[in-house]
């Protein structure tokens, strides 16, 4: 192939590989063609190695959607919580979850426990499990997870409410295959709004499932949803072959970052 040919079919092939939506293509041609020649591989292997990154960069590109779809907080994983440094919290009982069983049961999870125990951590970490269920290897027809803090869920539906289209966004929150609700307890609740927020718990009860955070005892969400019989109703659905998790009173967060200022100053 001549030094003046050469250009021209590499550009060909960008204008190519940009109208048949194949960017990973377009931006590796060029570079696997030169990896090949130099290890002798065969035109299959080398449109393999082709079709194998586009695949590649599809499903990171997948991955990063469904992540901003589902508004987490932020990316957090399973394999960065550090189990060693909170024991009590069972790790085998959480991996088993993440196998995503409880999806297919529509069972509840929640997690309790004070602030800083992990327990958002742990929540997104199982709703976002990477080779789970719940994001990357999902059937066509399962949709992605849904993150929201209580107070956030509460404010969508009551101005909803005010705007005549609680139904719509009720129905809304109940078609999530799962949902993720941070925060639940953490600060007073109006008979309206707990009303509200019982009527998206109820919707789902064993229809689809739902993970909690919480840092309330049960004892104690009287405190919190001031109507004792509907907090006794929403209790009743959440805890409902729920997969209820104690993560302690000792902040995770605080141990973490303690032990790696300990550790920087060892080495000191």
């Amino acid at each position: 192939m001549s030094a003046a040919v050469k250009p021209m079919q590499e550009a060909a092939i960008r204008q190519y590989a940009k109208q048949l939506r194949l960017p990973a293509l377009g931006g590796q041609f060029a570079r696997l063609a030169e990896q090949a020649v130099k290890e002798k591989q065969s035109h299959l292997s080398y449109l393999e190695a082709l079709l194998e990154g586009e695949v590649e960069e599809r499903g990171r590109k997948a991955m990063a959607r469904r992540i901003q779809e589902a508004r987490f907080p932020s990316v957090k994983t399973l394999e960065e919580f550090d189990f060693q440094c909170a024991s009590h919290i069972p790790a085998a009982l959480v991996r088993n979850l993440s196998e995503g069983g409880y999806l297919e049961r529509k069972e509840p999870i929640i997690f309790l426990g004070e602030t800083g125990t992990g327990k958002t951590h742990l929540a997104t970490g199982l709703a976002g499990r990477p080779l789970g269920p719940a994001c990357r290897q999902r059937k066509r027809t399962q949709r992605v997870p849904r993150f929201t803090t209580a107070a956030e869920m509460v404010t969508e539906l009551i101005e909803a409410q005010n705007h005549a289209e609680p139904t719509r966004v009720r129905n809304r929150w109940t078609r999530y295959d799962l949902i993720v609700i941070d925060e639940l307890g953490y600060v007073v609740m109006p008979d309206t709004a707990a009303e509200l927020l019982f009527q998206v718990i109820a919707g789902r009860a064993e229809r689809a499932a739902v993970i909690v955070t919480t840092n309330l005892p049960f004892s104690e969400w009287t405190t919190k949803f001031p109507n004792a019989r509907l907090c006794k109703a929403m209790l009743d659905r959440l805890t409902d072959q729920a997969h209820i998790i104690e993560t302690g009173n000792e902040s995770y967060r605080f141990r973490r970052t303690l032990e790696k200022k300990q550790g920087k100053g060892a080495k000191a």
